[in-house]
């Protein structure tokens, strides 16, 4: 493989240093950013999440902050989903559409007041929509990139590691929300939140230079816990259905595409730009719809979309693909047309290595 070549283009992290003594052997480029994809291996890397307790740079999460009286107004342009309820303490997954109701982006948004508001973003630049929105309509609000990077704590010993930096009080936070934690002085927004199955938090570290110390206390407070160096896992995450943006879906689908109608309030998210196009999707139902694959015989590495077959005819396509210790089977993520999407469907998918027997599953693994 060949490898990153480093540029100013290319941004570090507050956490970069501990990723690279804690031994990292791979990297993708996110948000422009370095973001781990593997340490020990991807299969050890998975048994230990699903075990332990990892640190996880997740520093190119980019936070989108609005600021200001209409930042209210702004995030509810933003997304088909009804936030007129949502309190401070609360975080809410939220599709983000155009004006056509194709997905953009499915960031995590953190109410921090009624005039401020982050939006923590899966890769794509939705900070240039989001600003020409806001100059478009005139909006009053600033449109910026606060310097916050989210530090993730992942795994069924996350809470004791946690309480171990923060103290026991961060146990009581409920998922999908947030308190506010001393770390040296500085309060930092700490979510029950992450891009796992296995339970955690995501630190909204506040300021590059609380980077490292933070770190190094993780890092220290977990030696007993056997704290590892992690990342998201591909396994992991296609096991649990856990979607990416740019690989599971894109601006050619809707939310509903995605299998994220529950999060598509179009009867009250007044104000949404992509409101009426999801109002007519809503009524008339989508042709096509994620499912999970399951597919027989050794997987090989998936970096392109792998042709779903029936019948001779083209029926979907593959998007995340890997094999699965703990099931023994080839898991996937696929988007298939709604003709043959149902429990137990047989199918084909043509993969790089020859043609497979797949099944489709309505439920994912984890």
């Amino acid at each position: 493989m060949a490898l990153i070549s480093p540029s100013r283009r290319l941004r570090r992290t507050p956490f970069s240093d501990g990723v690279e003594a804690a031994g990292v052997k791979a990297y993708t480029v996110y948000n422009r950013m370095l973001l781990p994809t593997m340490f020990r291996s991807i299969v050890e890397d998975y048994h230990h999440l699903k075990s332990a307790v990892q640190v996880w740079d997740v520093a190119c999460e980019r936070q989108i902050e609005l600021r200001g009286p209409d930042a209210a107004r702004l995030m509810q342009m933003l997304t088909p989903r009804d936030l007129s309820k949502m309190q401070m303490g609360q975080c809410f997954y939220v599709p983000i559409v155009d004006e056509t109701g194709g997905m953009l982006n499915d960031p995590v948004a953190v109410k921090v007041a009624e005039d401020r508001w982050w939006i923590s973003i899966a890769d794509s630049d939705l900070l240039y929509w989001v600003k020409g929105l806001a100059y478009g309509y005139r909006l009053d609000v600033l449109v910026d990139e606060p310097d916050i990077s989210p530090l993730a704590v992942q795994g069924p010993k996350a809470d004791d590691l946690m309480a171990a930096v923060f103290g026991d009080g961060v146990r009581n936070v409920k998922f999908f929300r947030y308190g506010w934690f001393d770390f040296q002085g500085v309060s930092m927004a700490v979510a029950r939140s992450g891009y796992s199955k296995q339970g955690g938090f995501e630190i909204y570290v506040d300021g590059t230079a609380n980077g490292m110390p933070l770190w190094n206390a993780l890092m220290e407070a977990g030696k007993s816990m056997d704290v590892h160096a992690g990342c998201p896992n591909l396994i992991e995450r296609i096991e649990g259905g856990l979607l990416s943006y740019g690989n599971d879906m894109t601006r050619d689908n809707t939310p509903h595409e995605a299998g994220l109608g529950k999060f598509c309030s179009t009867q009250t998210a007044i104000g949404c730009v992509g409101r009426d196009a999801l109002l007519r999707v809503a009524k008339e139902g989508p042709t096509q719809q994620i499912r999970a694959i399951e597919i027989d015989g050794g997987v090989p590495p998936c970096d392109r979309a792998w042709p779903l077959m029936a019948g001779g005819k083209r029926v979907g396509q593959v998007t995340s693909a890997t094999n699965s210790p703990d099931y023994d089977t080839g898991v996937a993520i696929g988007m298939v047309k709604m003709t043959h999407w149902d429990e137990g469907t047989p199918l084909q998918v043509e993969t790089p290595d020859g043609p497979r027997a797949a099944t489709v599953h309505e439920k994912f693994w984890i």
